[in-house]
């Protein structure tokens, strides 16, 4: 049996920019184990691979998997995923439903202008004191650090081009474990279109720095949304790919919006 497989270039609106994702598309009925999605993750070593299915009860099953382990929420693959459904399988119902393991149901909709838009659950960081650790590992000279529960340090500093030069400690950043680090400050440079800039860095689980991440937007959107006192903002990701994310709060909701652009398209095989 042979799969749909994608490679789809999320938060961009041209090629070889944003954040590469593969999205294989399985069928409904006996799905392939744990195992081998592991191991197309492994093979396509991008930092996530999503997997969907269409439900028998309606919408879709959708998990995501770094080339190391699975996780609990990814924006860039769900957008990719969307844009696969819309673009080649051919979907009309508009939103989709996304049904998720650990992070519930997610809905995506296509704009008017081409663009796709991300239901997400937002994710309210409160103040904390860094570890020198992490400090170390991180550089510069931070201005404030927040936290959120679900594993995200947010390190704040003065200026967007401190973010843009940091060179942190891969290394040591790995050997503190599995959270998530954002480095952040407001948006002064990115040709003045960004309200705020970022960069993400996750060794431990794989990724040594992701070139656009939507679920660290889902921590960045309610943290800018209240520095600057408005909604919409948008995010610019200064990695060296590039990448924006208009995100619009609401509630304990984030409204992510973004383009995708498709570079690869195939099959995998499935063996028994």
């Amino acid at each position: 049996m042979t799969v749909p497989a994608y490679i789809v270039d999320a938060f961009t609106d041209r090629e070889f920019g944003g954040n590469p994702a593969a999205v294989v598309v399985l069928p409904q009925r006996d799905p392939p184990d744990d195992s081998w999605l592991s191991a197309v993750a492994a093979e396509f070593n991008l930092s996530e691979t999503a997997f969907v299915a269409p439900r028998r009860e309606g919408g879709w099953s959708l998990r995501w998997f770094t080339p190391a382990i699975e996780v609990e929420l990814c924006g860039h693959a769900t957008l990719a995923t969307a844009h696969v459904l819309f673009a080649h399988v051919g979907t009309t119902e508009t939103p989709i439903e996304f049904h998720t393991r650990w992070s519930g149901v997610l809905a995506v909709q296509r704009l008017d202008d081409g663009r796709l838009e991300m239901d997400f659950p937002a994710r309210i960081a409160t103040r904390a004191k860094p570890s020198d650790d992490l400090l170390e590992a991180l550089g510069g000279a931070p201005i404030e650090t927040w936290s959120h529960s679900q594993g995200y340090d947010l390190v704040v500093y003065r200026t967007a081009d401190e973010v843009a030069r940091l060179e942190p400690d891969h290394a040591a950043l790995a050997r503190m474990g599995s959270r998530g680090v954002i480095i952040t400050a407001a948006g002064d440079i990115a040709g003045g279109h960004a309200d705020f800039v970022s960069r993400y860095f996750a060794p431990a689980a794989g990724i040594t720095e992701d070139p656009v991440t939507g679920s660290a937007h889902c921590v960045l959107a309610p943290h800018w949304s209240q520095q600057l006192v408005r909604s919409p903002v948008v995010g610019h990701q200064v990695s060296k790919r590039g990448g924006t994310v208009e995100c619009e709060v609401a509630d304990n909701r984030v409204l992510l919006r973004g383009a995708a652009v498709t570079i690869v398209e195939g099959t995998i095989q499935v063996r028994p």
